[in-house]
């Protein structure tokens, strides 16, 4: 073997077994990732009730806000992004209107998702009315439904 050879081998060798196979990438969209947050809200905060629940406007309002501050973790339509997970999933759609408000209200920072609670909480509201008007989708691409 020529000292070209060795030197190839001893280069694989160095890297181990896995660097040479693919490696699947998790998506954030993908249906493993961990929603365990949002059972960690309160009792009281997952009671309460969105006041614009019945406001068609306030779904706009909430596509508006999430355009500006959410879609680039969770995706355009929030089937999920480069750092966030689909808001288009059972674990999020049938939650409480108040287990996101209150998780939007808190974040999650060891997960990178920024605190809101600057956000008027009328705000905060019209993006859980929005969240929820996109129903369950698994990541596929849709709008809001009214």
């Amino acid at each position: 073997m020529n000292n070209r050879m060795l030197a190839l081998a001893f280069f694989v060798v160095s890297l181990g077994p896995m660097s040479v196979l693919p490696q699947k990438r998790a998506s954030a969209a993908d249906s493993s990732h961990d929603y365990s947050e949002l059972n960690k809200a309160p009792a009281r905060a997952r009671a309460r009730m969105n006041p614009f629940q019945n406001d068609p406007d306030a779904v706009i309002a909430g596509q508006i806000l999430f355009s500006d501050h959410c879609t680039e973790c969770h995706g355009t339509a929030g089937g999920g992004g480069k750092k966030g997970p689909s808001l288009r999933r059972p674990e999020v759609q049938n939650v409480p209107d108040g287990t996101l408000f209150w998780l939007l209200t808190n974040g999650v920072a060891w997960r990178g998702m920024p605190v809101w609670s600057k956000l008027p909480e009328a705000q905060r509201w019209q993006l859980v009315r929005y969240l929820k008007s996109l129903g369950v989708n698994d990541g596929l691409k849709a709008g809001p439904k009214p």
